[in-house]
């Protein structure tokens, strides 16, 4: 069983031939509207990866609610432990280029009331062995209490450390698996710049010294990571990206759900790669996510 404890949004996407520089307009394309937040997509990758998940967290009481919530309840998730209330529900501004690459501004709105007792009653429905998964759109008090909680009871706990918060490195440590991209990585380690070799060298110290399960993901490089004293390399699919924004999302809702169903490392590390290129080809953070057997066909 997975447990999500995290963020609901809706995403607001606007399309444009390139991504504004600082101080320009552009003129766009397209606007459509998606469920989104990290916390959503990540549950709604496990679930559609064919694991069944909990989804914790809060929306308001408007018009967003509902449609945030739909896939997942679609996908039958266990929304039960939902907050309803009064703050608006969170919502993500984003701008997606002709390159597939985009820009974004969240406004947490319902998210900012998920607390520290919600993180407890969390954990303590949970059994040993169930996993856990966290992001950085909730609180971090939250977040901390959770990791806290979960270690005490012997619950896995998977972090993704975005969005890239000042409590970041401080959380992404107190987690049994870490994911992050390669600029999170640089804040973990505490070294920017890094080059592939220092990347690797980095990530193997850190593993030795923590014992976590460290994962990197590197874009159409693929994906690095440390598990059990070794470093694994692995990559997705070749692909011409139309929209980035759920790739890494997927991936992470994708390796929980691998895991969790007792794939080796190695053979959850390539399907999580997989998805997250699927999740490239389409528009929206979780109308992209693909559904279990269309990453299977391409394994």
């Amino acid at each position: 069983m997975i447990t999500v404890f995290g963020s609901i949004n809706m995403d607001l996407i606007a399309t444009s031939p390139r991504l504004p520089k600082p101080g320009e307009t552009v003129g766009g394309t397209s606007f459509s509207t998606a469920a989104g937040g990290k916390g959503a997509n990540q549950a709604l990758a496990a679930q559609r990866a064919g694991s069944q998940v909990r989804m914790v967290g809060a929306v308001g009481a408007d018009q967003f609610a509902e449609p945030a919530l739909r896939l997942l309840k679609e996908a039958g998730a266990d929304l039960s432990t939902i907050k309803h209330v009064t703050e608006p529900t969170g919502t993500a501004l984003i701008v997606v280029g002709g390159d597939g690459e985009n820009m974004i501004v969240v406004v947490p709105g319902a998210n900012g009331t998920v607390t520290t007792e919600d993180a407890l009653t969390t954990v303590g429905s949970m059994k040993v062995g169930d996993t856990l998964m966290l992001q950085l759109e909730v609180p971090a008090p939250a977040v901390e209490q959770a990791l806290t909680a979960a270690r005490a009871k012997g619950v896995i706990t998977i972090i993704n450390i975005a969005p890239l918060t000042t409590d970041a490195a401080r959380l992404g440590r107190m987690a049994d698996i870490v994911v992050a991209n390669e600029t999170e990585f640089e804040r973990l380690a505490g070294q920017d710049g890094m080059s592939a070799d220092e990347r690797e060298r980095v990530l193997l110290r850190l593993h030795s010294e923590t014992s976590q399960t460290l994962i990197v993901t590197l874009g159409a490089d693929g994906v690095i990571a440390a598990r059990d004293g070794r470093l694994y390399r692995t990559k997705g699919l070749e692909i011409t990206p139309v929209d980035t924004v759920g790739a890494g999302d997927t991936f992470c809702g994708y390796i929980a759900a691998s895991l969790d169903q007792g794939l080796d490392f190695e053979a959850a590390l390539r399907r999580a790669a997989v998805a997250g290129s699927l999740a490239c080809l389409k528009a929206g953070a979780q109308p992209s996510i693909p559904l279990a057997g269309e990453v299977e066909s391409k394994l």
